[in-house]
């Protein structure tokens, strides 16, 4: 019984992580914005202690910053830390493309085929969310295609966190990921061709770090119960 206990709470944990970070990663919560445990429980229809420990896990992340006498809240990245986390980003990511064999392109060619169409889609439309959403889909996705659990999970905390970075300090209201820099990175592992892969995914991180002004900026408050709607 305390097993089955210990699951469901583990699960319910997990659910609450994987919404805030989705919507912290869609900027629907931005750097700086209040986690109010109450509202969070009545969004989620979840359990505050649930709610605590999710955030506590988040907090571990360097995702949410806990503060005596004043909550959590959605992280505000430096730019040191900002710099250091798109470093951290090409050393992943040129490990998880090295990784992928043209076996491994072909076994996923139907999921690959559908992402890089709503991609386009979405890149057509003018749903900013939609936009963020499936440019950073491509990433995570690649981390999952590669096999390599550990790369996997790093990469998802490194993307959350890029998310933060590029809501704080963007110049533009533009996403600086683009459809057609997945699409040559897609044809070169799909030939076999890491070296070339590797390379545009490389020069595709340097350009959306160099699309940020790195100076801070100001935050203001959110409707948490809007934020998490439907995720």
């Amino acid at each position: 019984m305390s097993n089955n206990t210990t699951t469901a709470k583990q699960l319910e944990v997990k659910r609450i992580v994987d919404v805030l970070s989705k919507a912290i990663a869609q900027h629907r919560l931005r750097p700086g914005s209040r986690l109010i445990e109450a509202q969070i429980v009545e969004a989620l229809n979840a359990n505050r202690n649930h709610v605590q420990v999710a955030l506590q896990r988040l907090a571990m992340q360097r995702i949410v910053d806990i503060e005596p006498n004043r909550g959590a809240m959605v992280s505000q990245p430096t730019a040191k830390e900002a710099r250091e986390v798109f470093v951290a980003r090409r050393a992943i990511e040129r490990a998880i493309v090295e990784t992928i064999t043209p076996e491994l392109m072909r076994r996923h060619r139907h999921r690959i085929a559908t992402h890089l169409r709503n991609e386009r889609e979405a890149t057509n439309d003018t749903d900013r969310r939609a936009i963020v959403r499936e440019l950073s889909e491509f990433h995570l996705m690649l981390g999952e295609i590669c096999g390599n659990e550990v790369l996997s999970e790093v990469l998802a905390n490194l993307m959350v966190r890029s998310s933060l970075i590029v809501a704080l300090y963007q110049r533009n209201d533009v996403p600086s990921c683009q459809s057609d820099e997945h699409q040559a990175i897609i044809t070169a592992l799909e030939a076999g061709d890491n070296e070339q892969a590797v390379a545009v995914m490389i020069e595709h991180l340097e350009e959306l770090e160099s699309q940020l002004e790195l100076e801070e900026q100001p935050t203001s408050e959110v409707n948490l119960r809007q934020a998490l709607a439907d995720l």
